[in-house]
This record gives C-alpha cells, structure tokens and sequence, in this order.
C-alpha cells in the first residue's frame, strides 16, 4: 500500500518535470544561463535527465529571473579568497 502510493507520487512528479523539462530546453536554459543559450541540441538532450529530477529548483530560477549561476562557496573557495566563516 505505502510502496503503491509512492510510486504514484513518484510518477506523478516525474509527470510534471517530463511537461516542464520540453519548454525549459528549448527555452528556459538560456534565460538562466547566458553560457548555454550557446549550447547545441546535443546540450540540452544532455540535460533533460537532470531537468527531470531537479525540475522544482529550476522553476523557480526561471520564474524568478536570474541570469546567472550562484556562485561556487565551499571551505576551499573561501580560504582561497580569505575569507573566514
């Protein structure tokens, strides 16, 4: 019964990241992203895998505007520029 319903919520969300993933490759990734709007088909059928899990996170970057990716910050990037947590 729990493994039924969570293969339908599964499917389910999957189902959305299939209908959201066509537009977003075709469009949506080079509004997020000024370096893949170089991108050839290759690219973005390379993506959709990752379009299809990640599809909330990209929405709402979409949604939102932003142009550009965040900025790498881990431990070694910031020791790097001196800076301390």
């Amino acid at each position: 019964m729990i493994g039924a319903a969570f293969l339908i919520l599964l499917g389910i969300y999957l189902a959305c990241g299939l209908i959201f993933t066509l537009p977003f490759a075709y469009v949506g990734v080079e509004r997020i992203d000024t370096h893949a709007a170089k991108g050839s088909w290759g690219f973005r059928l390379l993506i959709i895998p990752g379009t299809l899990v990640f599809w909330p996170l990209l929405l709402r970057r979409w949604l939102r505007g932003v142009h550009e990716p965040p900025a790498e910050r881990n431990a070694h990037h910031d020791a790097s520029k001196g800076i301390t947590p």
